[in-house]
């Protein structure tokens, strides 16, 4: 009788178990891991960790934080479909990859993360405004090298390179050969987003002049107070070709009102219509997350504890996102 007992009790306890698995992937929408691209910079790697919070603490999902950059991301979910969900695409930078996704139709636009989009340039500080007022646009780049003249290689002036991997990096070197700038600039590296935010803060921080690209919304244009330089109107033809590396006849426009879409694989949307409910309404305003960003910045907290500053901070946006329900779960697990 006692084993009776014990393995109808085993039984019972293997259906609970599978009831509680089956509540959760009905919730989430499946029990496949879903894989979260998380970005270099850190708005990309902030709203990495507040997509994996939401769907884990909210809909029982289990998330996967995969490594990723604009291009290889882009990349990888063009021939592999993966990662699932992309949070800060800048897809105006990949323009041709992007329109390659779209029509393989594997992966999808589920929104634009920022409310305003994203811009994107070539910015000198504000001294360097004022003190060269003959420098406006990236235009007069070229006769006024000097400006931007370094000790280390006198006879050229620097400008500091898009770290390798990014989208701009393709445009930036393609824009200066549209330029003309080869022969009076040298084009510096950088090797990756921390180390050109911190070539940033060194020039402000001693005067020094700084020529570079950049993009906003983030902490750093307003913390350096740094000015764009004049762009012609953005011409799509031209840009498309910008983008490309083999591009033989690169031609000077502008960059458009970047588009930074909440990109997601059509798979997922299929299997988890929850999750993309959700992904279609993740969207932040530019001012604030900009001063989200600058907080994380000030207290060097990493991508994880930004997020969570976020949750406890701005519900009045985040809580539009979700059902009553996520919501309360969300807030439980902070």
């Amino acid at each position: 009788m006692k084993i009776k007992t014990s393995i109808l009790a085993g039984a019972c306890l293997s259906c609970m178990v599978l009831g509680g698995n089956a509540a959760q992937a009905a919730e989430c929408g499946t029990t496949d891991p879903i894989t979260v691209a998380e970005m270099t910079w850190l708005s990309a790697g902030t709203l990495a960790y507040v997509t994996k919070a939401i769907l884990t603490e909210g809909y029982g999902c289990n998330v996967q934080i995969v490594p990723g950059d604009t291009v290889p991301t882009a990349s990888s979910m063009l021939a592999k479909g993966e990662p699932d969900i992309a949070p800060e695409l800048w897809v105006s930078t990949v323009k041709s990859t992007w329109d390659q996704m779209l029509a393989k139709g594997t992966v999808y636009k589920a929104g634009d993360i920022f409310a305003s989009g994203g811009q994107e340039g070539w910015w000198i500080p504000d001294y360097v405004a004022e003190a060269h007022p003959e420098i406006r646009s990236v235009s007069d780049l070229k006769d006024n090298w000097k400006v931007f003249e370094d000790e280390s290689n006198a006879g050229k002036g620097r400008f500091y390179a898009c770290p390798p991997g990014w989208g701009c990096e393709i445009i930036t070197n393609n824009l200066v050969k549209a330029l003309g700038l080869e022969g009076t600039y040298e084009i510096y590296p950088t090797g990756s987003g921390a180390n050109l935010k911190a070539t940033i803060a060194r020039q402000v921080s001693r005067k020094k002049p700084f020529i570079g690209w950049y993009w906003g919304p983030t902490e750093v244009i307003g913390k350096y107070k740094l000015k764009v330089l004049e762009m012609p109107a953005y011409d799509a033809a031209k840009f498309t070709c910008l983008t490309d590396a083999k591009c033989e006849k690169p031609e000077l426009t502008g960059w458009a009102i970047g588009e930074v879409a909440v990109a997601a694989t059509t798979s997922l949307k299929e299997k988890a219509p929850a999750v993309a409910e959700f992904l279609s309404k993740m969207q932040v305003p530019n001012a604030e997350i900009s001063d989200v960003l600058a907080w994380g910045d000030d207290n060097k907290a990493s991508p994880e504890e930004v997020a969570t500053y976020f949750f406890k901070n701005y519900e009045a946006i985040w809580t539009k996102w979700v059902p009553a329900d996520v919501v309360e779960k969300v807030k439980a697990s902070l």
